[in-house]
């Protein structure tokens, strides 16, 4: 009996490539997604140290300048603004990995169906093969117990 061949070999292997390039995408935007978590992190602190600087400058009694007080102003609107966009960026990236990752679970489910599909079509193979292995060896038990017969009747 000839070799097991899966007719949609080739399929398979192509839906392999296209899972590792979908997992491979996913990971990408998953990192970026924490490097821009990092990012809003940073701003988040550098803002928290500038309100800590008011605050002691504040604290030490001082005389605070207008001109010092409106460059403490731009600074944290400007912080505001920076961390606004940072959340933002953040958002658009979750909706991306969410887009990557229903791909990606598209492509597994995929990607099993066929893998089942091969290995249904190995069992009945496997199945057909010990049917035929089956058959040759009940052919070859009559064919000696008729020659058993035949030499016992002469």
């Amino acid at each position: 009996m000839k070799k097991f061949k899966f007719q949609l070999e080739t399929l398979l292997k192509v839906t392999r490539m296209k899972k590792e390039d979908a997992e491979v995408k996913f990971a990408e935007v998953s990192r970026r997604l924490e490097e821009q978590k990092e990012q809003l992190h940073l701003l988040i602190n550098e803002m928290e140290q500038g309100q800590r600087d008011y605050e002691n400058l504040s604290q030490e009694g001082t005389r605070v300048t207008v001109g010092r007080l409106m460059s403490f102003n731009r600074f944290f609107a400007w912080k505001r603004e920076q961390i606004e966009i940072q959340q933002s960026i953040i958002l658009q990236t979750k909706g991306e990995r969410q887009k990557k990752l229903k791909i990606l679970m598209e492509v597994m489910t995929y990607l099993k169906s066929i893998e089942q599909l091969k290995e249904k079509r190995l069992q009945e193979y496997n199945e057909q093969v010990m049917f035929e292995e089956q058959k040759f060896l009940d052919e070859l038990g009559l064919q000696l117990t008729m020659r058993a017969r035949r030499e016992a009747a002469s």
